[in-house]
């Protein structure tokens, strides 16, 4: 396991934390410790923290809990020397921005409510392109194209190609092959930039995030 990459991925995993910490703080102190939060119409609870930790997460108060949890999974961060290349701290960095980033988007549906389009296609014209957590109706919809073939899987792309023509060829292939395609980082911008007017075209297969 390369030292650099152990490095980053920590650094991050605690720069997240950080990060949704201070927005939960500003959060309280703009709201009650009472506020209902979650994902609109959905009958599930923030999924990743509920499955993975069994804590219901219902109003602001109840971040607490979750957040602190993200916080005591951060590892020791790397040391110069004698530094142990275990996978282990790795992935706990990784849970930890996980839980920190559903927690993240979740004040975000009470910081702006407008910012996701609720729907399952885009609104291009009004510049709505982002869906946001998807809601019962569509998880009941696309559920079933994985259960009967339709939809054989899905392709995570996270990162940059070498050229935004490469990046759309690359969705476009995954697209023929009837693949979900979640994006994320600079895979985003690099296939808005050469989609463009035509983004209406990739979804639902496609999803990104902000």
């Amino acid at each position: 396991m390369s030292k650099l990459v152990a490095f980053a991925a920590i650094q991050g995993g605690y720069n997240i934390v950080s990060k949704v910490e201070g927005e939960y703080q500003k959060a309280l102190d703009t709201f009650d410790a009472s506020t209902k939060v979650g994902f609109p119409n959905t009958a599930y609870y923030l999924p990743v923290i509920y499955s993975l930790l069994g804590i219901k997460v219902e109003t602001l108060e109840d971040m607490k809990k979750p957040l602190a949890f993200a916080r005591k999974l951060l590892p020791p961060h790397v040391k110069g020397a004698n530094h142990l290349p275990y996978l282990g701290p790795l992935l706990d960095a990784g849970m930890a921005a996980l839980l920190a980033f559903e927690i993240k988007e979740a004040i975000r549906y009470l910081n702006q409510p407008d910012f996701y389009f609720h729907s399952e296609d885009i609104d291009e014209e009004a510049g709505k392109i982002w869906l946001g957590a998807a809601d019962d109706t569509v998880f009941r919809k696309r559920g079933v194209e994985f259960v009967d073939g339709s939809a054989p899987g899905f392709a995570a792309i996270v990162g940059a190609a070498p050229s935004p023509e490469i990046a759309k060829l690359i969705v476009e292939d995954y697209q023929k092959r009837s693949l979900y395609i979640f994006l994320a980082a600079k895979a985003v911008g690099m296939v808005l930039e050469c989609v463009g007017a035509f983004l209406g075209d990739y979804l639902p297969q496609v999803h990104a995030a902000p």
